[in-house]
């Protein structure tokens, strides 16, 4: 009803609306267009705005503020914290209602309304189905002399590991994280190199025992009918959710921002608040394999053979604010170099 209620009085063209202007909305996308039909699709259908995707692939929050008040972008959707919290600094966001995110967990509304979180992807570990019979595992024991020479992951200058760098300074403090980080360096079984995907490819090659990558990258190797030995890859490894037992595994976001001088400002926010509702949220989970943030929705069945997230309670925003002292401590300890022992 509260959803209901709040598309109806944004602008004239609400459920059931008949004889009105046109309206549209311009949304600015990291995601390629393709991934989004489903949702457009779906709100055009609902609410008859038309949807304009541009897919920038690199780059989003510069081109906006280089647009200025001249940009025709009403929403800027992207992946990772990051982003999200570099569209902040830019200034290039205007405040989402918050009447639109009334029922979204505070921890994935930024508080002064810059973005709001659309879905959650876990940082997780992919472990060999052979040769690894551990069920708990904490993000601590990736520095632990058990794991020498058997772990494999991507560049640690990435934002999906800058990202999981951050939350560990944030709970740990940065002296204990470096500590961490360097036997996470020295327990790697090769320079971090490649993708989340490349990174299972190594257990399935015998490289490494254990990765670490994004949830949604299992459901996409295991339904890829277009590279079937992703499908091979995948079902060399079991997923485990790191610290599941004390409910901090760490989670990263996609996420929308509500653009400084959106055009369409109405529409652009019947459309952050359909991407909130329960029918969005269930085609995310669907189609992307991804963890709805919305309560009450649940993941695909395919997400919850996994088993269940215990996902960390940190405020997203608190985890951004750590996201530069991540990168110099990746740095400091030349953890893309390697094994240093």
């Amino acid at each position: 009803m509260k959803r209901t209620l709040i598309l109806a009085a944004l602008g004239a063209a609400s459920f059931g609306a008949t004889n009105v202007q046109a309206e549209e909305v311009n949304i600015y996308s990291l995601r390629q267009p393709e991934l989004l039909a489903p949702l457009t699709a779906a709100f055009e259908e609902k609410t008859g705005i038309k949807t304009n995707v541009l897919f920038v692939k690199d780059g989003v929050v510069d081109r906006v503020a280089s647009e200025g008040e001249n940009s025709p972008a009403d929403v800027v959707m992207t992946v990772d914290i990051g982003r999200l919290d570099a569209a902040k600094q830019a200034g290039i966001w205007q405040p989402i209602p918050q009447d639109i995110t009334a029922d979204v967990p505070a921890n994935f509304v930024e508080p002064d309304g810059a973005w709001v979180a659309l879905t959650a992807r876990a940082r997780v570990f992919y472990v060999s189905k052979d040769r690894v019979d551990a069920e708990n595992l904490s993000y601590a024991d990736l520095a632990s002399d058990e794991w020498a020479g058997r772990v494999c992951t991507r560049s640690g200058q990435h934002a999906y590991s800058i990202g999981l760098v951050a939350s560990q300074i944030a709970h740990n403090g940065e002296e204990a994280t470096k500590e961490w980080l360097e036997g996470v360096r020295d327990n790697l079984a090769r320079k971090p190199t490649g993708n989340d995907r490349a990174q299972v490819q190594a257990i399935y090659s015998g490289e490494c025992d254990l990765a670490i990558g994004n949830t949604y990258y299992m459901g996409k190797m295991l339904t890829n009918d277009a590279e079937p030995e992703q499908k091979e890859w995948a079902a060399s490894v079991r997923l485990v959710y790191p610290d599941a037992e004390q409910s901090k595994t760490h989670v990263n976001i996609s996420g929308v921002v509500l653009a400084k001088h959106a055009p369409n400002e109405d529409a652009a926010k019947q459309f952050i608040d359909f991407l909130l509702s329960d029918e969005a949220q269930a085609i995310y989970a669907e189609t992307n394999f991804e963890f709805p943030i919305m309560p009450g929705v649940e993941a695909s069945d395919l997400v919850q053979s996994w088993g269940e997230l215990k996902a960390d309670s940190l405020p997203l925003a608190e985890i951004a604010d750590k996201r530069d002292e991540a990168s110099k401590l990746v740095d400091e300890v030349k953890f893309d170099e390697g094994p240093q022992n």
